[in-house]
């Protein structure tokens, strides 16, 4: 079982400066005036690895770019589309798209409907389609992807699944987890509520050390944590909200894109919940699991501290 320790320890440790959730937007809006003019913004990651993804738009467009800039997290480009005839049926491909990147497109009509959809290094091309059906399914895969590239967010639940003993607890803990990051998910993208995202960063970084420490105190591992579930997953929830703000939503279905967005991060949660739970089963039938909860409290509550430390700094830089 000490292999076990090192190797989760191990998985753990290479992503200390795992990629945050920070995909690449293109919102192209099409103009009110005429029908056949678009005015596009691409949006690009500026801590992404490698060269900087570009877009291919139809050839039966004339394209005019300005000069990228900088913009908080995104490298900017505006971009302006005279083209011969309508977008829809057309291809619009990106390139050189990283492994760790995709890249979310937003057509905005005159009409005011909206088409979405999703493209990575894999599947560099999308087809805008002649009829629009939107449901926001592809903030359905972005809310997949947020959770389990958020190291913070499972580091957080494997030590909540370390704090609870039986089934129904565990329901009952993520249940509170998944209602309280819920309601701040929505206040925040609705901007009834607001935090500074960094202060939330490192208020986020704070439960995981503090989650490290109730893991490996004995006295407190029998009772049940809901409550504070419910109260770190308010935090959490803002943290969720700042990741797809960030993004933006462009679309006129903000409601539905929300609900898609927070059905995805729990398809995330219910992905992990049973790889964590069948883990811990195994330390017990081993009769390891006092060293394996000590060896992830050290673990996690060390990269707690140290993303405690990095978003703090990162305040006065």
């Amino acid at each position: 079982m000490k292999y076990l320790c090192k190797i989760i320890l191990f998985i753990f440790s290479i992503n200390i400066h795992s990629h945050e959730f920070n995909p690449a937007h293109l919102i192209i809006d099409q103009s009110s005036i005429n029908e056949n003019l678009y005015e596009a913004t691409w949006l690009y990651p500026v801590k992404n690895i490698g060269i900087r993804g570009n877009v291919i738009f139809p050839d039966i467009c004339d394209i005019q770019g300005t000069s990228p800039f900088v913009d908080g997290k995104y490298i900017v480009e505006k971009i302006t589309l005279d083209c011969n005839t309508s977008l829809k049926g057309k291809s619009i491909e990106i390139i050189n798209l990283s492994v760790l990147t995709d890249a979310l497109i937003t057509v905005n009509y005159a009409n005011s409907s909206t088409y979405e959809g999703l493209v990575n290094n894999k599947e560099p091309i999308i087809i805008i389609p002649d009829e629009v059906s939107y449901y926001p399914t592809t903030y359905l895969y972005l809310g997949v992807d947020h959770l389990l590239n958020g190291i913070d967010h499972i580091l957080f639940i494997l030590g909540l699944i370390f704090l609870v003993r039986g089934t129904w607890n565990i329901i009952k803990t993520i249940t509170a987890f998944t209602l309280a990051h819920s309601i701040t998910l929505g206040l925040t993208v609705l901007n009834i509520i607001s935090l500074p995202q960094a202060t939330v960063e490192i208020l986020i970084a704070l439960t995981i050390v503090y989650l490290a420490l109730e893991i490996n105190d004995s006295k407190k591992i029998d009772f049940t944590p809901w409550r504070l579930a419910f109260g770190f997953g308010l935090l959490h929830g803002m943290g969720f909200a700042g990741a797809l703000t960030d993004i933006g939503i462009s679309n006129e279905n903000i409601f539905l894109s929300l609900l898609f967005f927070n059905i995805g991060i729990e398809l995330g949660q219910l992905i992990l919940i049973p790889i964590f739970s069948i883990l811990i089963w195994i330390a017990y039938r081993l009769n390891y699991y006092s060293s394996t909860a000590n060896s992830v409290s050290y673990a996690i509550g060390s990269m707690g501290f140290y993303w405690v430390i990095v978003r703090f700094s990162n305040l006065f830089i």
